[in-house]
C-alpha cells in the first residue's frame, strides 16, 4: 500500500470481546453496511462468531460491502503457561480464517493482547496503575516468552504477522510496561499495535504530549495504529472516584475523536513523516447499548479525520 487507509472495528458498535457483553448486538451485515456508508474502507474481525467464521462466507460478505479485513484482536492469558496450549488452537483458528481472506493488497494482522479485564486489581485500577501492581521479573520473562511463542506459531503456520496491543485493565498498560514487553521480545516476531486512547489513559495523566512522545519513541515497532480519544474530565473523575475500567468505559472515558486530549494532528504528521503506509483503525469503545447512534458516531469520527487530511 502507498497510502494510509482508514478502517473501523466492531467495538465501535458495542461488539466487545469481554464475556457477558453479548447483548443488544446488531447483525454483522447491518454493522458492515453502516461502516461502509460512513466512509470506512476496512474492518477488524471483532468477537468470534459475530462475523461469519467460514472463509467463503466471510469473503463474500466483505466483498459485498467493499471492505478489507484488516486484522483481528485476540486476548490470551500470557501469564499462565498451562493455558497457552488451548489458546494456541483458538489463535490458529482465527489466523487461518484471516489468511483465507487475505487479498493481494493486504494480509491481515493478528493482534495479540493480554486477557484484559480478568484480573480484579488491574481492572479496578485501570488508568492509575502503579509499579507494584505489575508483573515480577520472572513473570515478565514468562509473559514475553509466551507472546513470542504464539507469534512464531502464527507466522510458521499461516504466514501472518503478529503485533501486541497494549490495553488498559491488562498487564501491559502503562508506557513503562509497553516498553518492557518490547525489550523482552524480538522485533522480527512481535510488532506493536499503538492505541492512542489506551496509551493516554494508561499513562495515568491527561497530557497529550505523552502520546506524541510515546508514538515517536515506539515508532520502529509500530505495525498498526488504533485511533481512540480519551476525555480528560472523565479520566480525572475516574481516577479520583476510583472507578474500575468498565465503569470508566460506560461513562465515556473514550470519547469521539477530537473531543479529548489525544493530539491526533501530531500523530498523523508523524505517520506521514515516517512514510507509514498501513491501516489506521478508529475504535470508539462503547458498551453494548450505550448509544443508539453508533452509525452517527462513526460518521462524526470519519469526518474529523478528514479535517486532518485522511
Amino acid at each position: 500500500m502507498t497510502r494510509i487507509r482508514v478502517a473501523n472495528a466492531p467495538c465501535s458498535w458495542g461488539i466487545l470481546e469481554f464475556s457477558g457483553l453479548e447483548r443488544d448486538r446488531i447483525s454483522s451485515s447491518q454493522m458492515l453496511d453502516e461502516m461502509r456508508a460512513t466512509g470506512y474502507e476496512g474492518t477488524e474481525f471483532g468477537d468470534w462468531g459475530h462475523l461469519p467464521t467460514e472463509p467463503e462466507q466471510l469473503g463474500e460478505l466483505l466483498e459485498q460491502h467493499q471492505l478489507t479485513m484488516v486484522g483481528a484482536f485476540v486476548p490470551v492469558a500470557f501469564r499462565f503457561a498451562e493455558r497457552l496450549a488451548s489458546a494456541e488452537q483458538e489463535v490458529l483458528r482465527l489466523a487461518r480464517l484471516l489468511a483465507a481472506v487475505a487479498t493481494e493488497e493486504h494480509t491481515p494482522l493478528l493482534i495479540l493482547a493480554d486477557e484484559n479485564g480478568t484480573d480484579s486489581r488491574r481492572t479496578g485500577n485501570a488508568g492509575r496503575v502503579t509499579p507494584e501492581m505489575g508483573l515480577t521479573a520472572d513473570e515478565w520473562k514468562h509473559f514475553a516468552r509466551n507472546v513470542e511463542q504464539l507469534a512464531r506459531l502464527i507466522r510458521d503456520e499461516t504466514g501472518l504477522e503478529a503485533a501486541f496491543h497494549h490495553h488498559c485493565a491488562g498487564f501491559v498498560e502503562t508506557p513503562a510496561e509497553i516498553e518492557r514487553l518490547l525489550e523482552l521480545t524480538a522485533p522480527e516476531l512481535v510488532g506493536l499495535v499503538f492505541d492512542t486512547g489506551h496509551y493516554l489513559y494508561g499513562s495515568g495523566t491527561n497530557d497529550g504530549q505523552v502520546v506524541s512522545d510515546g508514538f515517536a519513541r515506539l515508532l520502529p515497532r509500530i505495525r498498526h495504529v488504533h485511533l481512540k480519544d480519551c476525555h480528560p474530565g472523565v479520566a480525572a473523575q475516574a481516577r479520583t472516584a476510583g472507578w474500575d475500567y468498565f465503569t470508566a468505559l460506560a461513562q465515556g472515558v473514550f470519547c469521539e475523536l477530537g473531543q479529548g486530549a489525544v493530539p491526533f494532528a501530531d500523530i498523523v504528521q508523524q505517520m506521514r513523516e515516517s512514510a507509514y503506509a498501513g491501516w489506521i483503525v478508529v475504535e470508539q469503545d462503547i458498551l453494548p447499548g450505550a448509544t443508539e447512534e453508533p452509525r452517527e458516531s462513526a460518521r462524526r469520527n470519519r469526518d474529523y479525520l478528514r479535517t486532518l487530511g485522511l
